[in-house]
C-alpha cells in the first residue's frame, strides 16, 4: 500500500488558472508542485521525482515543448501531458511526437482531466510491479527503461514508442487492432491520433531494421491493424 500521495509537476504561467488547478487536484489526493515558467519546471523536475507532469505550451523563457524535450532526453519514464490552448493540428502532432501521454485543449472538463490522470498513474504503478524484457529477433526490449538493445547499441524510445512496441511485442505474429492501440495508449481514436500513431509505427520500423539475422516487419493489414513479424533472413 502506498503511503505517499502521487506527486505531479504542473508547469503553467497563468497564476490564477495554475492555482485553481492545483487546489482542485489536491482535493483529489494528489500532491502538486506548481511552476510558473519553463526553467522553473525543468529545475523542479531535475531536483525531485514526479509521477506525472502537466505542461502548458505557451510559457515565458522556455515553452512546454522544450520542457518535454528535457524530460524525454533525461531517460525518465515519467509520463507528461500537455494542457494548452494551442489547438492546431500541427501542435497536437508535435506534442505526441515528443512522447506526450495525452494532449488536452483548454477549456477542458476537470473531471475528464482527473480521469486521465488516474488512468496514467495506474499504468505507471502497474509497470513498476514487473519488468520482463521482450525478445524481438535479436533485439532485447526493456519496457520499463524504454531501451531497445541490439548488441552494444541501445536505442532510447519515447514513452509512446515504448507503449506501442510493448503491445506489438507481446503478440508477435498476431493482429493488433488500430482501435485497441489508440484507446489503450492515447485514449482517443480520432483521425489526428491515428496519423500520430502512424508516425510512431514508422519510427519503430526504422529502429527494428538493423537485425543482421532476422527481417523484422510491422505490417499494416488492410487498415485493420498491425502485425509484428520476425523471419530469418
Amino acid at each position: 500500500m502506498k503511503n505517499q500521495l502521487p506527486h505531479l509537476l504542473i508547469a503553467e504561467d497563468d497564476a490564477n488558472f495554475g492555482m485553481m488547478l492545483k487546489i482542485y487536484l489536491q482535493m483529489h489526493d494528489l500532491q502538486i508542485t506548481l511552476c510558473e515558467n519553463g526553467p522553473l519546471a525543468v529545475q523542479a523536475f531535475q531536483a525531485q521525482s514526479f509521477d506525472l507532469c502537466i505542461l502548458d505550451v505557451m510559457m515565458p523563457h522556455l515553452d512546454g515543448f522544450s520542457v518535454a524535450e528535457v524530460i524525454a532526453k533525461s531517460g525518465s519514464a515519467t509520463p507528461f501531458v500537455f494542457l494548452t490552448a494551442k489547438a492546431l493540428k500541427e501542435d497536437q502532432i508535435k506534442g505526441y511526437q515528443l512522447g506526450a501521454a495525452d494532449y488536452l485543449i483548454k477549456p477542458f472538463d476537470p473531471e475528464i482531466l482527473l480521469f486521465k490522470i488516474n488512468l496514467l498513474l495506474q499504468k505507471r504503478e502497474a509497470r513498476g510491479k514487473g519488468n520482463k524484457a521482450l525478445q524481438i529477433g535479436n533485439y532485447v526490449f526493456d519496457y520499463e527503461k524504454r531501451n531497445l538493445r541490439l548488441g552494444p547499441h541501445i536505442e532510447k524510445l519515447s514513452p509512446k514508442e515504448a507503449e506501442l512496441l510493448k503491445l506489438l511485442g507481446e503478440r508477435q505474429g498476431e493482429l493488433l487492432l488500430h482501435e485497441e492501440a489508440l484507446l489503450k495508449i492515447w485514449q482517443n481514436d480520432d483521425y489526428f491520433t491515428k496519423q500520430s500513431m502512424n508516425v510512431f509505427i514508422t519510427k519503430l520500423r526504422k529502429y527494428l531494421a538493423h537485425d543482421p539475422e532476422n527481417r523484422i516487419e510491422i505490417a499494416n493489414l488492410h487498415g485493420k491493424g498491425f502485425v509484428l513479424g520476425v523471419e530469418k533472413r
